[in-house]
């Protein structure tokens, strides 16, 4: 499945040689990755593999502390300088965690207006009206004068998801948005995701789910002990892996 826009083929992600370390600990290993505008990229590896380090690095949620990364334009420096690059990559890159991170005392739409309002400086009426839009597309616009406690898990991470689109990204990041599902509410998360996927949104996702992985994706990279070990489409990867490392880990991981 190619999502990818070929009408501007300059990388929105370009990381080159980036390494990374919680003190002595090497997390990220000398990453080169470079992602096209309108691609689908799922990272997938054991926990503790980097795969979220590596994705909290796109958007400057985590240091690192060599090697380049670039996104959109807007390069990030080692160590965490750079600090004006930083402000315009948050706000055109979404992102969507394991944990919702929503505020508990503000409604559902209220959740999802803050941002326009304070970071894109849209008067309330206009970022209402995309509110009410995006929580629409997320399938859940009968809940929007409720609040979070109010919602089950899957609810409130699809108005997380509505939360990150609000401020029309031009990538978006999702952490393993399911893990901490309940499995019935896991098919309503990646259904939303889908139809991202399917409009052409440029997306890096961390996740568990490998069926899901192997439909949305228009590549799927293998990370291990903090190195991107395979990488191909997923028919490639999952179908006919090179590296022994890979096979081991789906052999555990897929279930037949």
């Amino acid at each position: 499945m190619n999502h990818s826009n070929s009408a501007s083929n300059k990388p929105i992600v370009h990381m080159d040689k980036v390494n990374k370390y919680f003190g002595s600990l090497h997390v990220l290993q000398d990453i080169d990755l470079e992602i096209t505008p309108g691609e689908v990229v799922v990272i997938i590896g054991a926990s503790g593999s980097g795969k979220s380090t590596l994705i909290r690095c796109v958007n400057g949620l985590e240091e690192f502390q060599n090697g380049h990364i670039e996104v959109d334009g807007n390069e990030l420096l080692p160590n965490g300088k750079s600090s004006k690059a930083l402000q315009t990559i948050r706000t055109e890159v979404g992102m969507v965690f394991q944990q919702f991170n929503l505020f508990p005392h503000l409604s559902v739409r209220d959740n999802v207006t803050l941002a326009p309002i304070k970071v894109r400086r849209l008067d309330r009426g206009r970022a209402t009206e995309i509110a009410n839009k995006l929580l629409e597309r997320v399938g859940i616009s009968d809940q929007a004068d409720k609040y979070p406690s109010q919602l089950s898990g899957g609810q409130q991470q699809r108005v997380a998801l509505a939360r990150a689109l609000a401020m029309e990204p031009r990538l978006m990041l999702f952490d393993e948005p399911t893990s901490a599902l309940d499995p019935e509410m896991i098919g309503e998360v990646l259904d939303a995701m889908r139809e991202l996927a399917n409009e052409g949104m440029t997306m890096m996702i961390v996740t568990h789910e490998m069926g899901f992985a192997r439909e949305v994706a228009d590549r799927v990279i293998y990370i291990h002990g903090g190195q991107i070990v395979e990488q191909g489409s997923p028919r490639e990867v999952f179908d006919n892996p090179q590296h022994e490392r890979t096979q081991n880990f789906l052999s555990r991981v897929l279930k037949h």
